[in-house]
């Protein structure tokens, strides 16, 4: 008999029927709080998730059979969630002069200060706004003065002098804090950020003396109060970002994070100038950044990693069948325990490594996985005459080039699995060791296979996506070893759709926007970072939480007490997976390789990559100069188009030939400095 289950039915339990669709920027905080993808909705309802992504966009709207089980799905989740659309907080009334003002309550900000501009924009609400336990939004910028400023103008009284009376009154009277991501995962705990006044009023020093620790020593008085106030600090004690915390009571966190910014809570090089915005303009700044991708934790690399957990909770409650009683389990598409890395995958510091190779030993590339991103320049004696008649040379640079290569990209979820002699499936993430040598291609390219760009010498350990690109190139390969990854599957997906989301819209109220044409959207990105400070802060740490959180999916020992071959405490986390970064880097230089070979059959070819930066030589001083055009004018398929969305390129820089030139003869990247400074420093 066949079967009769509803596709829909499988993501959700059966909910009452809602008529009428909600708003497109609600459909997608439904699906992303109740924890699906859009690839999941589009297979239920047998569409493409290009499909699913337009209607949340609001570029298109379903019809018919496929619009009533779309809002089916829709209102089974809200049902399910209890949810409803967020809702602003509303504007306090004026409080007359001579009333008293309650203990925590919201003050207009025209009575201590003027409102900034900031607050006068008209940004989405916080979803935090929906729930009356977070009512004055997720954080709040704490002046010297007991002022606590919120988001959209808010502002709050604080009586607090000391750390624990503080984090006492946070938790008790500020209504500050987010609600989960994720149905599974756990609510945001609020965040106080300190000005260099509120922390010398709260006894804090001015400058942090131990940069090494970037900590309070433990006999602090600071460190004492919060001891003898029965608070507890977590391992990596009081520094620039701090949590207080005792353990949870009856399933409720009591925890606060803390972040001093003249303790250089906010990393310039991901943040800019943004602690020296006034306290009202900076709490906006990172309450948006919260809404749009999660409350600060950290730096921007911590809060990117944080941010794949709260998406992607490692557990879930499952009923015990014997017992009937709610417990915790695994969540399935979730990293739910740490793994230890396969072998070549581990870097050097790693136990297994140890156990395996004498101190000191320098590992061949058939020993450890080797995939990063591009730096590579062209052999200047490779130049033709033809080339070196160009005046310019133009670095074109790839929007969230990681962001992009995340996206629907599969990777192991569980263990690695030895096999020999295997046969390659590209389906299956793991490392590989084959010999690709063999390859040939053209020496005015880089290489795709190895960082460097030069050929491979010998068999090698590869990712998956590096392996499939040569047999995309049509090439046969032939793994005499791998660590392979039975369990697999989407798992940044949700990670990507959010830190998209947040980009695009980031950049909207910059003023670029999708479907610009070419010459727009060049005039555009020059001045978009003049065009308000703040978001460009925003737009940085966006971008810095991309690049961070891949970053920190293998992070090194840190501490000078560390010594080679011992564990450290990343280990214990099931985000540290090495394997799932080399995963996304090689498909960002895959990506970067194949539209790389699209260009060199138009007869042009770069003289200079660095990770998402290609520098090609050019009659006139822009990207519109040389980017070739089919016959019809249009941007050549398959190649670098000028545009907004990740993937796509901008204008990076413009120097003379003779410039590029010279660096070439002295061994020196082009893509590096192409801006006037050096790329890796200032965190592109």
């Amino acid at each position: 008999m066949a079967s009769t289950s509803d596709p829909v039915d499988a993501l959700l339990k059966p909910g009452p029927r809602r008529t009428r669709l909600p708003e497109p920027a609600e459909r997608s905080r439904l699906r992303t709080e109740y924890g699906l993808t859009q690839a999941e909705v589009a297979e239920a309802l047998d569409v493409t998730r290009t499909t699913v992504a337009g209607w949340e966009a609001g570029r298109s709207e379903p019809q018919g059979a496929t619009r009533a089980a779309y809002a089916k799905l829709l209102d089974g989740i809200a049902a399910q969630l209890g949810a409803t659309a967020p809702t602003p907080v509303p504007k306090s009334a004026p409080v007359p002069k001579s009333a008293p003002v309650p203990e925590c309550a919201p003050v207009p900000a025209a009575v201590t200060r003027p409102a900034p501009a900031v607050a006068r924009r008209e940004a989405a609400p916080a979803p935090a706004a929906a729930d009356p336990r977070f009512a004055h939004g997720p954080l709040a910028v704490l002046d010297g003065d007991g002022t606590a400023y919120c988001a959209g103008g808010l502002v709050l009284p604080c009586p607090a002098t000391d750390v624990p009376s503080l984090v006492e009154w946070t938790l008790t009277k500020a209504k500050l804090g987010a609600p989960r991501l994720h149905r599974n995962g756990k609510d945001a705990d609020p965040l106080i950020v300190l000005t260099a006044a509120a922390a010398e009023r709260l006894g804090l020093p001015a400058v942090l003396e131990d940069r090494r620790a970037l900590r309070l020593p433990a006999d602090h008085d600071v460190v004492r109060r919060i001891a003898r106030a029965k608070w507890q600090l977590t391992r990596r004690g009081f520094g620039p970002w701090a949590r207080v915390y005792r353990p949870a009571q009856d399933g409720r966190r009591q925890c606060v994070q803390l972040a001093v910014l003249s303790w250089g809570a906010l990393d310039t090089r991901s943040w800019g100038d943004a602690e020296h915005l006034p306290p009202p303009e900076l709490a906006q700044l990172l309450a948006d950044y919260a809404q749009r991708v999660i409350t600060p934790r950290g730096s921007t690399a911590v809060s990117g990693l944080e941010l794949m957990t709260a998406l992607r909770p490692p557990t879930r409650a499952v009923r015990d069948e014997a017992t009937g009683a709610w417990v915790s389990g695994p969540n399935p598409g979730a990293l739910t325990q740490p793994v230890d890395p396969a072998p070549p995958e581990a870097p050097d510091e790693h136990p297994v490594v140890a156990s395996l190779f004498a101190r000191g030993h320098r590992r061949t590339p058939d020993e450890v996985l080797d995939e990063e991103a591009f730096e590579w320049i062209r052999d200047p004696q490779l130049l033709t005459d033809h080339e070196c008649a160009r005046k310019f040379a133009v670095g074109i640079d790839v929007n969230m080039a990681f962001a992009a290569a995340a996206n629907r990209l599969n990777v192991g979820l569980g263990a690695a699995v030895h096999v020999r002699a295997p046969q390659f499936d590209k389906a299956l993430p793991g490392s590989w060791l084959v010999d690709l040598s063999h390859i040939d291609v053209d020496p005015r390219l880089p290489n795709p296979f190895t960082p460097d760009g030069a050929r491979p010498e010998g068999p090698a350990w590869y990712a998956t996506p590096t392996v499939a690109y040569a047999v995309e190139l049509g090439h046969e390969v032939r793994p005499t070893e791998a660590y392979v990854r039975p369990e697999h599957g989407a798992y940044l997906d949700a990670w990507y759709g959010r830190l998209r989301d947040a980009y695009m819209t980031t950049m909207a109220e910059l003023g670029v926007v999708p479907g610009m044409p070419e010459a727009d959207f060049i005039a555009a990105m020059e001045q978009h970072k003049q065009a308000d400070p703040a978001r460009a802060a925003l737009l940085s740490a966006v971008k810095a939480t991309v690049k961070g959180g891949i970053g920190k999916l293998r992070e090194r020992p840190q501490g000078a007490g560390y010594r080679p071959g011992e564990r450290w405490p990343a280990l214990d986390r099931p985000t540290w997976r090495p394997d799932i970064r080399a995963a996304v880097i090689a498909t960002a230089r895959v990506n970067m390789h194949r539209k790389m070979v699209r260009f060199a059959g138009a007869g042009l070819f770069p003289v200079a990559v660095l990770s998402d930066c290609a520098v090609y030589l050019s009659d006139g001083p822009g990207p519109l100069d040389f980017l070739p055009r089919t016959p019809e004018g249009k941007p050549l398929p398959g190649g670098f188009r000028l545009g907004v969305s990740p993937g796509m390129v901008k204008h990076e820089g413009t120097q003379s030939l003779m410039w590029a030139v010279e660096l070439l003869e002295d061994g020196h990247n082009p893509a590096r400095h192409i801006k006037g400074g050096d790329a890796a420093l200032d965190g592109e």
